[in-house]
């Protein structure tokens, strides 16, 4: 299978953004893609009042853009992350689209980014967004895939409990920033594959210095032996790479991390 992780500038306007997603998705498919992943809230800018201004609900301005993207193009769509309206309440949502541009999966980012890092970055999404509940995995031709969003990776136990339902390749739509991307990013990404066993696809928006928010950038594919095969860099690209999922198979049969876990010590109960 061959991914394409769409590392692009983000802009105050939505529809500059979505307009852009479009057609870089298009590209990635001429190029030969099986599916294309966006950045966590491609569609603006991530500041806290950005995602109040361009919330949506299902079916809004930026989910057409993708479902139709998706079906033009014959591609598999992670639509990174847009904010999510529901009920009087916002998640910061990924969407996923089949190659007919039908919703398959959604993913609310379960962990809100909400730190303060002494002499470095602060940011609270909680002041906006609610979290959610999801364990998100879904089935392509090739093999079943899983999805978390950005924070949600700083907590082994989800991309474990993806993982043990079947997921050997896991997107996580990401954007780390000038504080925690060059201490975590890489060494985050490289510690779930070993761990899980499983390929780890992050996509990053590009780094766009005097944005409100500054992005680390290098988009990256981890192996699920923790080599990384690809990075972005930092500027605006399509990052392409080939995904083999009977090389997890094959790690999986030779260290079964996953089989031999004891699920009766650790009282660890997965829902069916």
């Amino acid at each position: 299978m061959k991914t394409a992780l769409i590392q692009m500038n983000t802009y105050p306007e939505k529809r500059r953004n979505l307009e852009n997603a479009g057609l870089r998705i298009k590209e990635a498919a001429g190029q030969g893609a099986d599916i294309a992943v966006l950045p966590e809230m491609f569609c603006c800018e991530y500041r806290n009042r950005s995602f109040v201004a361009n919330k949506e609900s299902k079916g809004g301005e930026a989910w057409q853009a993708l479902s139709a993207a998706a079906a033009e193009n014959n591609i598999w769509v992670i639509g990174g992350s847009v904010p999510e309206e529901e009920g009087g309440k916002i998640y910061n949502t990924c969407f996923v689209f089949n190659r007919k541009g039908e919703q398959v999966a959604r993913h609310r980012k379960m962990h809100l980014f909400d730190i303060d890092v002494k002499g470095g970055q602060r940011f609270k999404e909680s002041d906006t967004f609610t979290a959610g509940d999801d364990i998100t995995v879904f089935d392509t031709e090739f093999g079943r895939i899983g999805v978390v969003i950005c924070f949600d990776i700083r907590f082994p136990e989800l991309a474990r409990l993806e993982a043990m339902r079947g997921a050997k390749l896991i997107f996580c739509p990401a954007a780390f920033n000038m504080t925690t991307g060059p201490a975590h990013w890489e060494l985050t990404f490289r510690a779930r594959a070993v761990e899980d066993q499983a390929y780890f696809a992050a996509c990053s928006p590009a780094r766009m210095e005097g944005s409100s928010y500054i992005a680390f950038g290098h988009s990256l594919v981890a192996s699920p032996w923790g080599e990384v095969l690809c990075d972005a860099g930092i500027c605006e690209t399509v990052l392409y790479c080939d995904i083999d999922f009977d090389y997890a198979d094959d790690i999986r049969a030779q260290l079964p991390l996953l089989s031999a876990r004891r699920e009766d010590v650790y009282e660890l109960k997965l829902k069916k």
